[in-house]
């Protein structure tokens, strides 16, 4: 080989390497999150958060971009909008209503409103948009964003396809509009009402706050719904209720539902209940109720990471999680405590049902109850053998150690460094600038 083919030789390798070495380069911090932040549901968001932390950013800089949040556009559709999701469980149709007025600069409440007669419904296709409540247009009150889902039959909302599709649903006006995250209300109409119930003990974190109407929780114990999990009424300490029954309502008479509102009730469950003793199946009485709904929603914003949790679930559910709390495994032989609420499943009102189960269970399944003070963490479980912990800058101080005592046994005391990849991770999934977490505490019962 010649000096000048040697020379030419080295050169290209060179090049090559040059190239190969941009080509693995990470994409600069501000590229890698504009990806992140137009990423169009949590599957591409979590890509990109890769590609953010392996382009170096620091902790303390990507918490404080996430907090910020994404930058909202004027040029978004306003009024009513027909859209849908398509999925292997079929196509999801729903409205989006959005005040004319919407502001990109201003923080939205967002108000879900689940509709009534699911099961003479035989296609999910769009409904009528007229009407109030029920099966037609939303209960209009505070100036928010509306969403109106459609389910039918086979897509009841009593399922997980439709948590799944709610969830999918918000994340993805969140990613168009500006979404107050802790101002997200859940309500529902007649059948609407009964799916609430089944969200409510099922999917917690998302909703401040469960408004079911003209409905009643123990429709879910009919066999012939087929609902397809286990049912835990303790769940529903987590969320206050706002109940609205007739009392000349065919279906859910006051005299009917009232035992299990009380039962709620003294079980600890926050609940304003607001009877309406003339009142058909039927939305009449709106008017008069609508102010107290509002200022319900308004008085009760979610708490992104509240000091106690209680959580249950089955050992088909797990992992299961209560924001901050992830029911990760289910064990028969997993040792237990002293818990401090009572089990909501056994009937604490008069008559025959005393004392009776509410919903039959025939699968394993434990309970957590979650106490956190500054570092220290509290569990008490029954059933539970293995559990995880998210962990938020603005609710420990990760600096110092944290103390996890579980059924009277301290688990762990140790500190847990803060993780770009986990705080990442997380965001990407949640797509909440309120509910951030830095690191994951796994917790193994004994």
């Amino acid at each position: 080989m010649t000096i000048r083919t040697r020379v030419l030789a080295l050169a290209c390798c060179v090049t090559a390497g040059a190239a190969l070495a941009s080509a693995a380069a990470p994409p600069s911090i501000d590229a890698a999150f504009e990806k992140f932040w137009s990423a169009r549901n949590p599957q591409d968001a979590g890509k990109a958060a890769r590609e953010i932390v392996a382009a170096g950013v620091t902790f303390d800089e990507a918490l404080k971009r996430l907090k910020a949040g994404r930058v909202y556009s004027p040029d978004v559709k306003r009024g009513m909008i027909r859209l849908q999701r398509r999925t292997a469980a079929g196509e999801f149709f729903y409205d989006l209503y959005v005040p004319q007025t919407y502001d990109p600069a201003r923080k939205y409440q967002v108000r879900f409103q689940l509709h009534g007669g699911v099961m003479m419904r035989e296609t999910g296709e769009p409904r009528s948009s007229s009407g109030r409540g029920g099966r037609g247009g939303p209960l209009e009150g505070a100036e928010q964003i509306y969403v109106l889902p459609t389910s039918w039959r086979d897509a009841p909302w009593w399922g997980q396809a439709q948590i799944e599709n709610l969830d999918a649903i918000l994340d993805s006006v969140k990613r168009t509009y500006n979404v107050d995250e802790n101002r997200v209300a859940l309500a529902g109409v007649s059948d609407g009402a009964t799916g609430l119930y089944y969200m409510a003990m099922r999917d917690t974190t998302p909703f401040a706050s469960f408004l079911p109407l003209n409905g009643f929780l123990l429709v879910l114990a009919n066999d012939r719904l087929d609902v397809d999990r286990e049912l835990f009424p303790s769940n529903l300490l987590n969320k206050p209720l706002f109940i609205v029954n007739g009392g000349q309502d065919p279906l859910y008479p006051m005299r009917a539902v009232e035992p299990y509102i009380e039962h709620l009730k003294a079980s600890g469950v926050v609940v304003d209940y607001r009877p309406q003793p003339d009142a058909a199946h039927n939305t009449s009485w709106w008017p008069q109720v609508k102010e107290r709904f509002e200022e319900f929603v308004r008085t009760h914003p979610r708490d992104p990471l509240p000091p106690t949790l209680t959580w249950e679930a089955g050992d088909r559910d797990t992992p299961s999680r209560a924001h901050w709390l992830i029911v990760d495994k289910i064990s028969t032989a997993a040792p237990g405590g002293s818990l401090s609420r009572p089990d909501l499943n056994v009937f604490s009102g008069p008559g025959f049902n005393h004392g009776r189960d509410l919903f039959a269970r025939s699968r394993p399944f434990g309970r957590v109850e979650a106490t956190r003070r500054g570092n220290d963490v509290q569990l008490a479980t029954r059933g539970v053998s293995e559990l995880t912990l998210l962990l938020s800058p603005d609710a420990f101080d990760l600096s110092k150690p944290i103390v996890v005592t579980a059924n009277g046994r301290v688990v762990s005391n140790a500190r847990v460094e803060p993780s770009v990849a986990t705080l990442m991770k997380w965001a990407a999934r949640d797509n909440d600038r309120t509910m951030l977490f830095a690191g994951e505490l796994h917790v193994t019962l004994r």
